[in-house]
């Protein structure tokens, strides 16, 4: 039961600072909003993942974050219509552009969490 209220709580955390981003982002017709929250949920599950390499983490801590915040955070769903829309309005290399700058961002964002939080001090 712990562990289905810690997702709750975390994803509704994420879905609020979600909303956040996507309101201090909305500046062009580029979705910089998503982007930005698909990367750094990746910084952040790479960081708990390097992070619970060294130290024990409780099932509660890593479903709050990694199920619960980062899953309500980051928007795969939101992602995938943003490039669906440009596809649709003759912006074929724009889609393209965004597909791959999300993909190899949110990879580099994964390795240097995972580099941050397994470094030595």
């Amino acid at each position: 039961m712990l562990e289905m209220l810690a997702i709750f709580v975390g994803g509704g955390l994420g879905s609020c600072c979600r909303y956040l981003v996507s309101l201090g982002f909305s500046v062009s017709d580029y979705p910089f909003a998503t982007l930005l929250a698909n990367v750094l949920a990746c910084f952040i599950l790479g960081y708990l993942t390097g992070y619970s390499f060294k130290n024990t983490l409780n099932s509660q801590t890593k479903l709050f974050f990694g199920t619960g915040f980062c899953g309500g955070f980051s928007t795969f769903s939101t992602f995938s219509k943003e490039i669906f829309d440009m596809s649709q309005e003759a912006m074929k290399l724009t889609a393209l552009a965004y597909l791959v700058i999300s993909v190899v961002l949110g990879l580099i964002a994964v390795y240097i969490g995972l580099f941050l939080a397994t470094a030595k001090s």
